[in-house]
């Protein structure tokens, strides 16, 4: 019976807290205020129906608050306030702090609904329906039946309903939607596509791996809702300061009524010194700043990172897939002094076009973007693990792999290369020697390639101050090699995941705030530990992410001093707020203290201040981060 009492009576305040309740309300309190100017009196006063929609709701959640979770909120003394005001004969004090204060919860709502607006226009992309292919033929689905292992059949200029891989054709796919990236993506068989990007020219079929509900897009859009169930510490404080406020409100209304005997000065003290702006002033900026960072391809899952943030002083990068594309890509090709470039890399091609290895995957690649000439198909084809490729034609034998397999077939190399060979490890490469007969030709050396935002990236964090380091599980001679390139701080290399968190936690120790960047499984536990965590959306593991504060959904290393620079925006703009609404609330206590002024118009300067913090917090969704 209760329980029933209780579901009708929440979802009817729930109505009369909502913004078209708040507009009738707004309209009958005008007609009131007309009506006093004007001199004209009715039987029913329409500013006790102000009361009854914006006032009821108020003292209704205030009790609930206090009575299900204990819960002490400023909606206790602003209940405190409207009854007193009503106790003296105040009405229109009454009416207009309950007014104010519903008109101050459409703003922040719509302040919060704001900042998920991109977010929202990212689902309104997504497509309803899916064409799948089943025995030959197609039918359209809901995109939300599409299961993992269905093929999906993608026309050109159709946006792509899920995750999945190419399975036939080619095209080229517009992932600006996710990454930012302006120019289109080339893709083709094997090649990964994901919900809500464009496909552009071709005609593709593609193998569903994540189903609708935990597509790549979906995914961003439960880390922005998860966002806001997050408190910052600013906000905890604020929660126990609102609780403290309200016991002082009632100590100095007493003490006012004791001195004066004025129950009219004792009543504005109670109206005037609500903290709801407050409490309004740190969620407001911290969901702004939330919705903005959206904007940018950056994913807040709690406004506690995003304070942290601006305090952080040491930075801890990963290598590979963090401060490198990880994708092996062919850098050099050193020919014998008798030989060509262009004739090591199509020997090479030619033995390797039949191997499975990603070394081999990634010398075809570069063969194809760079050369038209045809390789030869007719040769017999052998592989030693671990080791190499042999390929064997009519009048020649081709072997590629390491310098222990050359020299486990006599094959010996010259001076000049072994020179060029010293050099490349150096710089951490890996290398094919290439082999035609019984001479060694030459080299070709492949390296994870540094991603193009690595190095402004590090130039812009030194200038805000910020010490690097680099912690990875690769070889010092790799990690020596890039952090030189890059001009990162210090350097940790061939950590085991849990070696990670051990120089984590040093940083730590040594006074440092400590922000982890990764991508990988095995950056999560170091992630966790980090005082702020951020994974690479794009490219992480699901494990990465969901063990990250942040996550990065593109490619731009750029967009983490951004992120700083937001956090220390955001927290001197909850500072700034706290600082208007503590100073409008301790003038207008004086000031109704001393008697000048009354409940009405201490009610007008109290809300005021609210209305001031939510807009002052709203232009941080906006605000140029520079």
């Amino acid at each position: 019976m209760f329980k029933k009492f209780y579901e009708k009576a929440n979802t009817v305040f729930n109505i009369l807290y909502g913004e078209k309740a708040t507009i009738v309300s707004g309209i009958f309190l005008a007609m009131g205020i007309a009506l006093h100017f004007l001199e004209i009196t009715l039987p029913f006063d329409p500013i006790w129906l102000t009361i009854a929609i914006s006032g009821s709701p108020i003292l209704f959640f205030a009790i609930k608050y206090l009575v299900l979770y204990k819960k002490i909120t400023s909606l206790v003394l602003i209940s405190i306030g409207i009854i007193s005001a009503l106790a003296i004969g105040e009405i229109f004090a009454a009416a207009e702090v309950a007014w104010i204060m519903a008109l101050g919860a459409i703003l922040e709502d719509r302040t919060f609904a704001k900042t998920k607006t991109s977010i929202q226009k990212l689902i309104s992309l997504v497509p309803s329906m899916a064409r799948r292919v089943l025995d030959s033929k197609t039918e359209q689905i809901p995109a939300e039946n599409v299961k993992h292992g269905d093929i999906i059949r993608i026309l050109p200029g159709e946006q792509i309903p899920v995750d999945g891989k190419i399975l036939a054709g080619s095209t080229s796919v517009n992932q600006a939607i996710l990454t930012g990236e302006s120019l289109p993506i080339d893709k083709a068989q094997g090649d990964e596509v994901f919900c809500g990007t464009l496909n552009l020219h071709g005609s593709v079929d593609i193998v569903c791996t994540n189903e609708s509900k935990n597509s790549s897009l979906q995914k961003m859009v439960r880390l922005v809702e998860e966002a806001s169930a997050n408190n910052s510490p600013i906000q905890r404080i604020m929660d126990t300061w609102a609780v403290r406020l309200i016991l002082i409100a009632l100590a100095i209304a007493g003490l006012t009524f004791v001195f004066t005997g004025d129950l009219i000065r004792t009543v504005t003290v109670l109206v005037v010194f609500c903290p709801c702006a407050m409490a309004l002033a740190t969620p407001t900026s911290i969901m702004a700043a939330i919705g903005q960072a959206s904007k940018h391809g950056v994913l807040v899952k709690s406004g506690h990172a995003l304070e942290i943030m601006g305090n952080v002083n040491q930075i801890a990068f990963d290598k590979t897939g963090t401060l490198t594309t990880g994708k092996l890509t062919v850098t050099d090709i050193v020919a014998n002094k008798n030989q060509t470039k262009e004739h090591v890399l199509q020997t090479c091609a030619t033995a390797e076009q039949r191997s499975e290895h990603p070394l081999a995957k990634a010398v075809m690649e570069h063969y194809h973007n760079t050369s038209t000439q045809p390789l030869e198909q007719n040769g017999s084809f052998s592989m030693q693990a671990g080791l190499g490729v042999s390929y064997e034609l009519a009048n020649t034998r081709i072997r590629c792999g390491k310098l222990a397999y050359l020299k486990q077939n006599n094959i010996t190399i010259s001076a000049e290369l072994s020179e060029q060979e010293i050099i490349l490890r150096k710089q951490g490469k890996a290398l094919i020697f290439v082999a035609e007969n019984q001479e060694c030709i030459g080299i070709v050396a492949l390296a994870d390639s540094i991603r193009g935002s690595a190095r402004t990236s590090l130039a812009t964090l030194h200038n805000l101050g910020i010490k690097t380091t680099l912690l990875t599980g690769d070889s010092k001679i790799t990690a020596d090699f890039i952090a030189k390139q890059i001009g990162i701080d210090t350097i940790h290399a061939e950590l085991l995941p849990e070696e990670k968190v051990q120089k984590v936690q040093e940083l730590q120790t040594q006074g440092n705030t400590v922000c982890m960047i990764g991508d990988g499984i095995n950056d999560a536990p170091a992630l966790k530990i980090a005082d702020v965590g951020i994974a690479m959306g794009q490219a992480g593991s699901d494990i990465s992410i969901e063990a990250a504060d942040i996550a990065l959904i593109g490619e731009d290393l750029n967009k983490v001093a951004y992120l700083k620079k937001l956090s220390n925006a955001t927290v001197f703009n909850i500072k700034f707020n706290i600082a208007i609404a503590l100073g409008i609330n301790i003038l207008a206590v004086l000031l109704g203290v001393f008697g000048i002024i009354g409940p009405v118009i201490g009610a007008l300067t109290h809300n005021g201040g609210s209305i001031l913090v939510i807009i002052n917090a709203a232009r941080l969704y906006d605000k140029k981060i520079g």
